[in-house]
């Protein structure tokens, strides 16, 4: 009789999460939240410290054909303060370890540094310490972000309201066209070495892909207005997939309305000429790397005419489920169709 196998694959990403973390237990009380959040929370007396720690490997992650070492240094850091920033938390610290295969020169490592500590100067982040070793298969950066903040300004996914409003910052959907712009030329440059790129007119979607920014600029100005979001995430796996995240966290159902999404003109006209459907990829498209959160009703008016803050729609009853209202005013069921990591 054979052994049983089940292929990751058959689990996915987050079920597989779920799956190892129910042989984990905590021991120590300090250990205020464990797994199942953009970060860990541990407790340091009067505040508390955010821990998270994102892996990036080079031909799963980044593509170095069309991706700048300096912009994948920054962008290694930006998305670990992401999660820093999804805790409404303040970054204070990171590690950085890399794995680095013997076709990396001394110059392509100090290009790679010049974005890391390109990022920790515009975060205000230390750099103190990490690893470094040798790789079969090219480069590999895992950082390691810790953050800081008091326990009543922690936001977890799991503090959404029935009626609290859902908002987003910036636009969605850039990134994932960027990368389908930056996949097309490369194909292009391989079928012709001559054919110089066109990346001219695709500036903003590409950008987008190649350095994204967390969004500390947004927590440090709800700081000022004294707003702590009853849930946050921050955008890696697509709009779709995050609101089902924090829905399954807080034990509520959501709608959102079609017409209040933001997209900017660049990705909308890209994603057409693509033959993509723009609203497609402001739900499914990954790595944008924006904030969603959900507001108490109270604080709408605080935020009310910010101009890079977006109310998309409003928490609901869990048995009411997650559904999209479409421009027609017809409801569409959500589907979390985001990145498949396996």
């Amino acid at each position: 009789m054979s052994e049983k196998r089940t292929e990751i694959s058959e689990l996915g990403e987050f079920a597989l999460i779920d799956h190892l973390n129910e042989s984990i237990k905590i021991k120590n009380a300090s250990t205020l939240k464990g797994i199942g959040d953009d970060a860990a929370v541990i407790d340091s007396g009067e505040t508390v410290k955010v821990v998270t720690t994102d892996l990036l490997l080079e031909g799963v992650h980044f593509d170095l054909s069309y991706a700048p070492l300096h912009h994948v240094g920054f962008k290694a850091v930006a998305v670990n303060v992401s999660d820093v920033a999804a805790m409404n938390a303040i970054p204070k610290q990171i590690t950085v370890s890399i794995a680095l295969s013997n076709r990396f020169s001394v110059e392509a490592v100090d290009a790679l540094y010049a974005g890391i500590n390109a990022a920790a100067e515009h975060y205000g982040v230390d750099v103190i310490g990490g690893d470094t070793t040798a790789s079969h298969s090219g480069l590999v950066i895992s950082i390691t972000a810790i953050g800081e903040a008091k326990k009543e300004q922690i936001s977890y996914r799991s503090g959404a309201k029935v009626n609290d409003i859902v908002c987003v910052t910036g636009d969605l959907g850039a990134a994932l066209v960027g990368l389908q712009i930056l996949e097309r030329e490369k194909q292009v440059f391989i079928a012709n070495p001559d054919m110089k790129p066109q990346l001219e007119n695709f500036t903003y979607v590409t950008g987008r892909q190649l350095k994204p920014d967390a969004r500390m600029d947004i927590i440090h100005e709800m700081r000022d207005l004294e707003i702590v979001p009853s849930s946050m995430i921050d955008i890696s796996d697509g709009l779709a997939s995050e609101l089902f995240h924090i829905c399954k966290s807080s034990g509520v159902g959501v709608t959102i309305y079609e017409d209040k999404l933001p997209i900017d003109k660049q990705t909308f006209d890209t994603a057409v000429e693509l033959g993509l459907d723009p609203i497609t990829c402001v739900l499914n498209g990954g790595e944008d790397y924006e904030l969603l959160f959900t507001i108490d009703q109270k604080d709408y008016e605080k935020l009310e005419k910010h101009p890079d803050i977006h109310f998309i729609g409003h928490v609901t009853n869990a048995e009411e489920g997650k559904y999209l209202v479409t421009k027609s005013g017809t409801t569409a069921q959500l589907k979390a169709q985001g990145w498949k990591h396996f």
